[in-house]
């Protein structure tokens, strides 16, 4: 017997909760969004039908609120809740919850949750399933190392940490069952062998409540950084098909011996050398990497999700059998983030977000980028939850076609207002592990991380400038309300350039354009073969010689930040440098200032106290990471301006450490 869903409420937030929607419209569900204050004006609010807002802005105060999100539910009249992934996604407790308030969980059954939410007790439960499993020694020796502390419960790479000497090994696992307390209020930690070179591969399953299951492809995750997923495809290239089917069949006998419903994800570590993988874990929801599947099969996996819960039979879902996986898909996960601050976390309003695509939270029926978001421009990014701002997946015949469209699609994206993962991702799908399909676990962070960790500024140091400064002066004459007819740059005695001085993202020290301009159009003072053809405030066209180039700029009104954009060889972001410099803007020697913006979740020293360069001053929380601030040398520290629990805004004083004589 089944039971027809007509309103789905989403326990989730942003580009997953758009997700989910997306497919409600196209099978004729009504919706529910609920948000915390900080999401207010996120696209997926307006994306659902109706929104119910949950006071507060941490994920404790807001999104982990399972009494408060059921409450919100039953009251708006909803017929059932779907998790997402993160936050509540594979929390047994909130699935009996909704179940007891008399909603459909579109999930799989609690006790199946359980069993998998604790990677210790689902590793008894594959060896007794006869699915093979990575076991560390009680009591490991330095022939053992490396190992890895992972967290029992959750996921994502927090609580997670490598260890490559037996006398770090206490302290972290220490910090590791901090971050798991912090990130899933499960402090729970065990240790396994680190294989170094292994690859990440996964299968999807589905089991419907009659007991059918099956394994719907296999993707490939093994580009991570930090144990956090960078690209994924599908399907997972280089396996042998008896690897390949021996992987399928150990995936679906792990969910049978859980008793799963709904869809999931066996995660296996492969060695490709000796053809052999292990059980890593079951992920008990949808995967935010689904859309490879979903292109590569033609299925809608939110929509199987919903069928399942409705108790539909899988051979009813799936008419047509398991479909055969045809062509490849690609995605990358677009993260604001810094590389130049150590791949910190970045927040800030997005003044422009625009990524070339052919559809958003729909099957790519033929070759195609698609982009799922949580974000548009002028929207803003907080420190709250995850800093993933989009997915952008690639679909092609075949894996070379779908890499090189995907690569193109990131370097057209248009990105602009705070600091992206963006070069790294052009840089993975041009690397030659990653076109080989020979990529590891190790092989981000071992090469491109250190490459790409300060890429410094892009294109011509000399163009850049110049550009902006000629968008600056086509803006500043269209402002006019006097003298309209005067032309740009116009002056009655032509002795000296115009020069206007810039910030330059990557640049310690300002860069000075200097320009001329008159009846004849702008021309560089100091490049004799520089000129400018065409030039609005949102482009300009140069050229050099027989070289002609377009540049697309884009000022934003807020910040006054000039962004460039060519595709390739430009990319830069410039602030013009005022004439005057406000005293107030002065800070004193020695200052440490927040990286970003967050919260202090302790302070180490007091003030008066002595520190040595390197010493930890204090810990923030930005992000649902914890970032040390150090001390830039030796001395006295002579102010503490914040204590824990404090938010603070990026570049905010947070001490001083007074230098050492």
């Amino acid at each position: 017997m089944t039971t027809p869903i007509h309103l789905v409420a989403v326990a989730n937030r942003g580009e997953i909760a758009s997700r989910v929607f997306a497919t409600c419209r196209r099978l004729g569900i009504e919706t529910m969004a609920v948000f915390s204050d900080p999401d207010a004006d996120l696209p997926f609010v307006d994306d659902a039908d109706y929104a119910a807002r949950l006071p507060g802005s941490t994920p404790t105060e807001t999104y982990l609120r399972g009494d408060d999100i059921v409450r919100l539910v039953r009251a708006s009249g909803g017929h059932a809740v779907h998790p997402g992934y993160g936050f509540l996604s594979e929390s047994a407790d909130f699935a009996r919850a909704v179940e007891a308030a008399g909603l459909t969980w579109i999930g799989p059954p609690p006790d199946a949750i359980e069993a998998m939410g604790s990677k210790v007790r689902a590793k008894e439960l594959m060896r007794a399933a006869g699915v093979p499993t990575l076991e560390a020694p009680a009591d490991p020796t330095d022939a053992d190392l490396p190992l890895l502390v992972k967290a029992s419960a959750g996921g994502g790479g927090r609580g997670m940490r490598v260890v490559r000497r037996l006398e770090d090994l206490a302290g972290e696992v220490s910090a590791a069952e901090a971050e798991a307390r912090s990130a899933f209020g499960d402090g729970t930690v065990f240790v396994e062998p680190y294989v170094e070179a292994g690859r990440h591969v996964e299968v999807q399953v589905l089991f419907d409540a009659h007991g059918t299951g099956v394994a719907l492809g296999d993707r490939d995750c093994s580009l991570q950084r930090r144990h956090q997923k960078v690209m994924e495809e599908a399907p997972a290239p280089g396996l042998s098909d008896e690897v390949r089917a021996a992987m399928h069949h150990a995936a679906v006998e792990a969910g049978r011996a859980v008793g799963y419903v709904g869809a999931g994800t066996v995660e296996f570590l492969y060695d490709a050398s000796s053809e052999r993988f292990w059980f890593l874990e079951m992920n008990t929801r949808l995967q935010v990497e689904h859309p490879v599947t979903e292109c590569v099969t033609g299925v809608d996996l939110v929509a199987l999700q919903i069928g399942i819960a409705e108790g539909r039979l899988l051979d009813d879902l799936l008419p047509g059998g398991v479909p055969v996986p045809s062509g490849h898909a690609v995605e990358v996960r677009l993260y604001a983030e810094d590389p130049a601050s150590g791949w910190q976390p970045t927040a800030g309003r997005l003044s422009r977000f625009d990524i070339p695509t052919d559809a958003t939270f729909d099957l790519l029926a033929r070759h195609g980028i698609r982009v799922d978001a949580g974000y548009g421009s002028g929207d803003v990014v907080g420190t709250h939850y995850d800093a993933m701002l989009a997915k952008v997946i690639s679909w092609g015949p075949d894996r070379s076609s779908a890499m090189r469209s995907l690569r193109g699609a990131i370097r057209r994206a248009r990105l602009h207002g705070i600091t992206t993962n963006r070069d790294l991702l052009i840089a993975v799908l041009a690397d030659r592990d990653t076109v080989a399909g020979t990529m590891t676990t190790s092989t981000l962070e071992q090469r491109l991380t250190r490459e790409f960790s300060d890429p410094g500024p892009a294109g011509d140091p000399e163009l850049a400038p110049f550009v902006a400064a000629v968008a600056l002066a086509v803006r500043d004459a269209g402002r006019r309300v006097v003298q309209q007819r005067v032309p740009i740059g116009w002056r009655n005695v032509v002795s000296q350039p115009h020069r206007t001085a810039f910030l330059i993202s990557g640049r310690d020290e300002p860069v000075v354009a200097e320009w001329y301009a008159g009846r004849d159009g702008f021309r560089s003072a100091t490049d004799e073969d520089l000129r400018v053809v065409e030039a609005t405030p949102d482009r300009v066209v140069v050229e050099r010689g027989r070289f002609r180039q377009s540049i697309d700029v884009h000022i934003d009104a807020a910040t006054g930040e000039v962004h460039l954009d060519d595709d390739s060889m430009v990319r830069q972001t410039l602030r013009e440098v005022p004439r005057f410099t406000d005293p107030a803007d002065a800070v004193a020697s020695g200052s440490l200032l927040a990286p970003m913006p967050g919260t202090v979740v302790s302070v180490k020293v007091e003030q008066g106290a002595t520190v040595a360069a390197g010493d930890v001053v204090l810990v923030l929380e930005a992000m649902k990471m914890q970032h040390s601030v150090t001390a830039p040398h030796a001395g006295t520290v002579t102010q503490i301006d914040v204590e824990p629990g404090a938010q603070v805004a990026s570049g905010e004083v947070l001490a001083v450490v007074e230098e050492q004589a």
